[in-house]
């Protein structure tokens, strides 16, 4: 992870909100130059569900299709409120090739993924009976 991110994923956890937002907003501006570093963050081995969750909505907001694999994976994450992100930011994404996967988070043992994933469908393709 190049020490310029890393910096800065380690400051969007700091305890003063005004330092972690300007932080996340520095992840933010840069979007797609970010995107490497922010898949790395992903990782599903560290133990940070609050940074899993940052770098994913921080990949529904680069506006590339190349977000799409790891938000797909992280779809699988073991933290419930990563995986609803996860469907949020594929939605933000349009990404119509994740429907098949969000469709089978409707089933998710977590009732705000199952949400998130109904209104991601909803969002994409407007039907979530199809």
């Amino acid at each position: 992870m190049r020490p310029r991110y890393k910096d800065l994923f380690e400051r969007m956890r700091d305890p003063d909100p005004v330092a972690a937002d300007a932080a996340f907003d520095a992840v933010l501006f840069d979007r797609e130059g970010a995107l490497p570093d922010l898949v790395e963050c992903l990782d599903k081995n560290r133990k940070d569900a609050v940074l899993r969750f940052l770098c994913v909505q921080l990949l529904g907001f680069s506006g590339t299709r190349r977000a799409v694999p790891p938000l797909l994976d992280a779809l699988d994450d073991r933290d419930g409120s990563v995986r609803a992100e996860a469907c949020r930011s594929l939605e933000d994404l349009g990404a119509t090739e994740a429907v098949s996967a969000l469709r089978a988070r409707l089933d998710d043992v977590d009732q705000e993924v199952r949400l998130a994933a109904a209104e991601a469908i909803l969002g994409i393709e407007g039907d979530i009976d199809s």
